[in-house]
């Protein structure tokens, strides 16, 4: 799987990722509260689309209490057409900038054809992609932030072969409404985040089609996994 690397911002600024060790991870798992864990055991449980391959990676360890991220790939054959992280974090005694106790940090990214990326309007959908996935399912939501950014790459010398390359890479951060419990419903807020990685890679809608629904079209030749 492509895993997304880079710094993840939590929405109070960005932070390094850290590597803590397997021991650290245990003692964690082992004091975590009752709601922290009943939200990881909901991810671990939701059932998703099956292009989407996601599988737990290592969480950063300071951006609060208690950590747990996820990494995915929208997958074609042996082909990623889009990748991203999500983080979910938790601070049980509360957190002023997230206004609540969880925080779900994520990054997504995909390749484009230079045309696409061209569009001046391209970062203002690709926003509105994030929030219409979370209020397509119903979701309710706080204080959410982020950055979308596009780049392309141009080749030259013995390099020059290479056809130009642009990537679209959305960061954010939002904070999911606690129900019963003080448990956010992670397992809803998954499936939002798999349907923008869905739209990112150019993939159909999984339900009944939306017409006003628009999606990136598919890269010529996605880079091999």
């Amino acid at each position: 799987m492509a895993a997304a690397q880079g710094r993840l911002s939590d929405g109070a600024g960005g932070m390094d990722e850290t590597k803590g060790t397997e021991e650290e991870a245990r003692h964690k798992g082992s004091t975590a509260p009752p709601a922290f864990t009943a939200a990881v055991e909901a991810l671990r449980a939701a059932r998703l689309r099956p292009q989407i391959e996601v599988e737990p990676t290592r969480a950063p360890q300071r951006l609060a209490p208690h950590t747990y991220a996820l990494e995915a790939a929208v997958v074609d054959g042996d082909e990623d057409l889009a990748d991203g992280r999500l983080v979910l974090l938790h601070d049980p005694a509360g957190h002023d900038a997230w206004r609540g106790t969880f925080r779900l940090v994520t990054l997504v990214r995909a390749e484009l054809e230079p045309e696409m990326a061209a569009d001046p309007l391209l970062p203002d959908v690709c926003w509105s992609w994030l929030t219409g996935a979370l209020q397509a399912r119903g979701l309710t939501y706080g204080e959410p932030s982020g950055t979308v950014t596009r780049a392309s790459s141009h080749y030259f010398g013995g390099l020059s072969a290479r056809p130009a390359a642009s990537q679209i890479e959305i960061r954010a951060s939002w904070t999911p409404r606690e129900g019963l419990g003080g448990v956010p419903d992670t397992a809803a807020h998954l499936a939002s985040w798999c349907d923008l990685l869905a739209q990112v890679a150019g993939l159909p809608p999984a339900g009944p089609g939306d017409a006003s629904i628009v999606t990136l079209p598919q890269r010529r030749g996605p880079q091999s996994r």
